[in-house]
């Protein structure tokens, strides 16, 4: 008996010791051999060798109350042993970065695996139009080692020190330190908001120095950008950015 076809050749697993290798668009492989990981949780698809998994929620007391308080933050956990361990989040293209002493600013819905050495935190970004949404948040990662991030769809980094960037915040994954952000209000002022008007009220302006990343779909609607869940003063303004 055999099996015949060119399934097993086609899918065959990509060999490589690199600590973070794509198998494909939407597949992370994971060598342990490098130390432990942090990866989103449920993340894992499958692993061979030695591993184990241990489920550190929002990492710790002080992430985990600012977690609660803004609704930002990603569920994680630590992955240690020997082996391999590939990861997916929804068939979501995965894209690899690395970090040289550097941070990023990310969506924390987005954010699929990153080094131990990497060290994260939620950060309220500085914007002066972000008082118009009840507060703004992200994900920083900073330090040295990889991080992989996941997109709806092949992304475009923008060079926001070219010209004027402006986005949909809930098409912007991540940018780079150096960037600043702030909230444009679209001229088209609250037409935008009823039946006919463009959707497009509120953006987030970029400038600086550094890249910005946007995804092809306004589906970040979870994690990153978010209001503190205050929806008094800002209502459906809030509602934007927080999805």
């Amino acid at each position: 008996m055999a099996v015949h076809g060119s399934l097993f050749s086609d899918f065959q697993e990509t060999r490589s010791q690199d600590p973070f290798t794509l198998q494909n668009k939407k597949l992370l492989k994971i060598q342990m051999g490098y130390g432990p990981v942090w990866a989103k949780s449920g993340s894992m698809v499958a692993y061979q060798g030695d591993v184990r998994f241990e489920n550190k929620g929002s990492g710790g007391l002080s992430r985990m109350v600012k977690s609660a308080v803004t609704g930002e933050g990603v569920e994680l956990m630590q992955c240690s042993g020997q082996g391999e361990v590939f990861v997916a989040d929804n068939a979501s293209e995965v894209q690899v970065i690395y970090l040289e002493n550097d941070s990023i600013s990310v969506n924390g819905n987005n954010v699929l695996a990153f080094s131990s050495s990497i060290n994260w935190d939620i950060h309220r970004i500085q914007a002066r139009g972000g008082a118009m949404t009840g507060g703004m948040y992200n994900v920083s990662l900073q330090g040295t080692g990889y991080v992989a991030v996941t997109t709806k769809g092949d992304p475009i980094a923008l060079d926001v020190a070219g010209s004027p960037t402006f986005a949909d915040a809930q098409a912007v994954v991540l940018w780079t330190a150096g960037v600043s952000m702030d909230v444009r209000v679209d001229t088209g002022g609250l037409k935008s908001l009823v039946r006919g008007g463009t959707g497009e009220m509120l953006q987030m302006a970029f400038g600086g120095q550094g890249y910005v990343l946007v995804q092809p779909a306004e589906s970040v609607v979870e994690g990153g950008h978010q209001s503190n869940g205050n929806q008094s003063s800002s209502g459906g303004l809030s509602n934007l950015f927080g999805g």
